[in-house]
């Protein structure tokens, strides 16, 4: 990702975003993290960016630059192994920090055809692959 952005000196990551993911790669405008839950290939994008909570507070050019690591992200996410189709969504009812979820799913995964938030536990990734599923994804993105 070569384009780049003003990106806040302040942003903090929300600690459930923290928790529940692992740094993988900055891209121009956000971060871009790991759902640490081996039932889906599932990447979340954060845009650096302070207090920021709803998509139409960024400007135009931050959108576009939004657009296109999503757009990156999710041809990622649709060569991943069994991926016929890929969901994008931004929530933000819990937590309220501007975050993008890019999850590619299957008629067989644990969630279908329902939304895989509250589905069930995430089943973590161990140490071991975990690191190479963060590899893998630097590999794909950088």
């Amino acid at each position: 990702m070569t384009d780049t952005a003003t990106v806040d000196c302040d942003f903090q990551l929300d600690a459930r975003l923290l928790a529940d993911s692992v740094f993988v790669i900055d891209g121009p405008l956000s971060q871009i993290r790991l759902i640490n839950d081996t039932r889906f290939p599932w990447l979340v994008l954060v845009p650096r960016i302070a207090g920021l909570t709803e998509l139409p507070e960024l400007d135009d050019a931050q959108q576009q630059l939004l657009l296109r690591e999503l757009n990156r992200a999710g041809r990622a996410i649709r060569q991943e192994p069994k991926v016929h189709k890929v969901n994008i969504g931004a929530l933000g009812n819990i937590v309220r920090q501007l975050h993008i979820h890019v999850v590619g799913r299957h008629e067989e995964d644990a969630a279908w055809p329902g939304p895989v938030w509250g589905s069930g536990a995430a089943e973590r990734f161990t140490p071991e692959a975990l690191a190479e599923r963060v590899a893998h994804w630097r590999s794909r993105l950088g």
